[in-house]
């Protein structure tokens, strides 16, 4: 773990208890005059740097050593309209997603999105905090919802679009903003309203899940 977010952090000193005292004592195995970093979730640009000074049975206090304005982010900018498919299976790559460095993801209700999906934006944030403090990123994903793939367009008309096509993405390819299906691709009725738009599909023979491709685009783009 590279920090961890704490809103008390800013402060001369403050103490620790409860689950994260465990976890510092107990499984990150600090002691007395260790450092340990921190941010504030409230203005997480700042990084600050404490030591135990004084650790007991229940608790430990931190001291203030110094503070730095230190953000760690993607070099690179993207933007990710993505037509939503089941809440879990975004789960398991929004790790992924953090931290190669994808700025942004729009959840586009396409018309082959099974309606019943409901994105948790709350239990993503937390997902999202933890991965931050272990990649060290200091800025946070940000979320929206379109209810359909004009109304994203119609706000983003530079988008690319990831489909089934001729056009391979090349290495060293460069744009900010992408559209990608759910399972089952686009319908007809998209493809027509898309046609106008540049569209490109990875080298492979593969037919990849929604989440895959969200992973091998945003690596191919910002790493």
């Amino acid at each position: 773990m590279i920090y961890i977010l704490n809103e008390d952090a800013s402060k001369n000193s403050f103490t620790i208890k409860g689950e994260l005292f465990k976890y510092l004592i107990k499984v990150r195995r600090h002691s007395l005059d260790d450092e340990v970093f921190f941010r504030n979730p409230k203005d997480i640009k700042f990084f600050y740097k404490y030591k135990i000074v004084n650790l007991s049975a229940r608790f430990l206090e931190v001291e203030l050593i110094s503070s730095e304005l230190k953000e760690v982010k993607s070099s690179k900018s993207l933007h990710i309209g993505w037509c939503v498919i089941d809440g879990k299976s975004i789960e398991k790559v929004l790790p992924s997603l953090n931290e190669i460095g994808v700025d942004r993801i729009s959840f586009i209700y396409c018309e082959r999105s099974q309606k019943n999906f409901k994105l948790d934006f709350k239990r993503f944030e937390r997902i999202l905090e933890s991965s931050m403090q272990q990649c060290g990123r200091s800025s946070y994903m940000k979320f929206d919802i379109f209810q359909n793939i004009k109304d994203f367009i119609t706000k983003f008309p530079s988008a690319k679009v990831f489909d089934f096509c001729d056009t391979v993405l090349e290495d060293g390819s460069d744009f900010d903003t992408v559209l990608i299906g759910c399972e089952g691709g686009f319908s007809l009725q998209e493809k027509e309203f898309l046609k106008n738009q540049d569209v490109f599909r990875l080298d492979t023979p593969m037919v990849l899940r929604s989440e895959s491709a969200v992973v091998a685009i945003a690596s191919k783009i910002l790493l």
